[in-house]
Parts: C-alpha cells; sequence; structure tokens
C-alpha cells in the first residue's frame, strides 16, 4: 500500500539517505570500474609489454579468492589511513576496475578485426582514437551487460557497506533494509515495502535492457 512506502520516507531512520548514498556509491564505482577496465582490457588485449600475459593471469587469479578472505584485510587498511565510516572506504576497494570485466573485455577486444585497426592506424589514429572509435563501439553489447552487471553486484552489495560502515550517516540501500527487520519485528508491511524498494531500479533495469543481454551472450557464444 501505498503508505508504506511513505512511512519509509518520512520516518526518522528512512530510505532517503539510504537511497542517496547507494545511488552515488554505485555511479563512482561504475564510471571508475567501466573507464579503468576497458583501458586496461585493451592493453592486455591488443598492446605488447613485457610480461603482459603474465601479469593478467595472475590478476585473473584475484577470481579465485572468496570476497570474505579479503574483508578483514581490507578494513584493516581503511582503518589505518582514517577511512573507515566514510564515503571513500565504500567506493575504493572497488572503482579501479574488475577482473571479471577485464577478463570479459579482453577476449572480445582481441576479436577486433586487425584489418580495420591497420586502416585506422595508416589514418593516422593514435591508441585512444582506436579505442573508444573503433573497439568500444564494435563491442558495446558487452559493454552494457558489463554495467547492468556492475549496477547489479553494487546495488546489491551488503557484506562490505555493513562492515565498513556505521550508524545511518552512510547507510546503504541493503544495509537500511536489513535493518528494517529488527527495527520494525511487528511491522512486515515496512520490510516488504523496503524490499520492494531495493528490488525496484534492478526489475526494471533487466527488463529495459534485456535484449542487449541476450546479443550480448550470442555473440559471446559465437566468439
Amino acid at each position: 500500500m501505498l503508505e508504506n512506502f511513505i512511512g519509509l520516507f518520512t520516518s526518522p531512520d528512512g530510505f532517503v539517505t539510504p537511497v542517496v548514498v547507494t545511488v552515488q556509491m554505485v555511479a563512482v564505482i561504475l564510471v571508475g570500474q567501466m573507464v579503468f577496465s576497458v583501458l586496461a582490457a585493451y592493453a592486455f588485449a591488443q598492446l605488447r609489454f613485457p610480461g603482459r600475459d603474465l601479469l593478467f593471469w595472475v590478476y585473473i587469479a584475484t577470481l579465485m579468492v572468496p570476497q570474505v578472505v579479503v574483508v578483514v584485510p581490507l578494513y584493516l587498511m581503511m582503518s589505518e589511513v582514517g577511512l573507515r565510516n566514510t564515503f571513500w572506504a565504500l567506493i575504493l576497494p572497488f572503482v579501479l576496475g574488475s577482473p571479471y570485466a577485464i577478463f570479459l573485455l579482453r577476449e572480445n577486444f582481441r576479436g577486433v578485426p586487425s584489418e580495420l585497426m591497420d586502416a585506422m592506424r595508416i589514418d593516422g589514429a593514435g591508441t585512444l582514437r582506436l579505442l573508444w572509435h573503433l573497439v568500444v563501439p564494435l563491442n558495446r553489447p558487452i559493454i552494457v551487460t558489463l554495467v547492468l552487471i556492475t549496477v547489479v553486484t553494487h546495488w546489491n552489495n551488503f557484506m562490505w557497506p555493513m562492515v565498513i560502515t556505521s550508524g545511518p550517516e552512510w547507510r546503504v540501500i541493503t544495509v537500511a533494509t536489513s535493518a528494517l527487520q529488527s527495527q520494525y519485528n511487528n511491522n512486515w508491511t515496512l520490510v516488504m515495502a523496503g524490499t520492494t524498494l531495493a528490488m525496484l531500479p534492478l526489475v526494471i533495469l533487466m527488463v529495459v535492457f534485456q535484449k542487449q543481454i541476450t546479443r550480448s551472450v550470442g555473440e559471446a557464444t559465437l566468439r
């Protein structure tokens, strides 16, 4: 019912701050991950430098490390530099690229026809121009899919925000939804309203971009 959603935003510990913090966090992480992942993937796919393959596989090997293993070291690092319970603590561990995104983009960037790249080089195109005007447009479906995966992953991120923040100032929407279950034990209508609100943006994104996801999966399978 509508009054349950109104109650979420009008209560003292409402959803206004968590929604704003979550949107800001996801936006910064999304921009950072896409920029750095695209640059790194292009370097691993098309540039030649000593130790390229070894560095790539060592970086990709971090995918096998569970998140729970790195929570304590990351917490200690953030505490040592005075960033605990700050916005920077929420974004710094994730903003400089994603091993999964770099791996997926590298495999797709390697499939760009060398003839097209050679033709642009003959026309005087540099590395960045090749990347932004040829490689990225040819791989737009997989980039859109990675954007959606990044948004969903960090919108739903619960463990790290719960560990590194305390109090309502930098509480994200997943932590706020979890807090509702203890704060309103006897009012499950508010709990369900909060859960619905947390899920709604992700459902809308998936419905709007489902064709892009299907297309990118099909192209990746063919490659």
